[in-house]
């Protein structure tokens, strides 16, 4: 599971690389690819890119100060196709959680009517 500060380090090098092929990285490209919230130093990247290697996201060819050459390994980008998801179903969620509540008010309603209507005829 990452966080979502190594998420988005994930998908800045995802989508600077291309088809898993290695490819030089500055890091201070990547943490002006960050959005401003989530900025962080050089050492702060280094931390990352570390953790995304260890858990066989990306591979690290070679680094040198401040410069990485790396590639995003199959289970990197299987983890970005896999987060996409997670966001439609959320709306999903809060859609179906809607159309629940406006379905029991409309019940509501038209239990009232009718039973209004019975007591009228009776």
């Amino acid at each position: 599971m990452l966080d979502s500060k190594s998420m988005l380090v994930l998908k800045i090098l995802a989508n600077g690389s291309v088809g898993g092929s290695y490819k030089i990285f500055e890091a201070s490209d990547i943490i002006s690819a960050l959005p401003k919230h989530y900025r962080t130093d050089s050492e702060g990247v280094r931390h990352i890119l570390t953790h995304l290697e260890r858990q066989d996201m990306i591979s690290i060819k070679y680094d040198d100060d401040d410069t990485y050459c790396l590639a995003v390994l199959p289970y990197g980008l299987e983890t970005l196709e896999n987060e996409r998801p997670n966001k439609r179903e959320k709306h999903k969620t809060t859609l179906i959680i809607f159309l629940s509540f406006l379905c029991a008010f409309l019940g509501a309603i038209l239990g009232v009517i009718v039973t209004y209507y019975l007591i009228k005829v009776i």
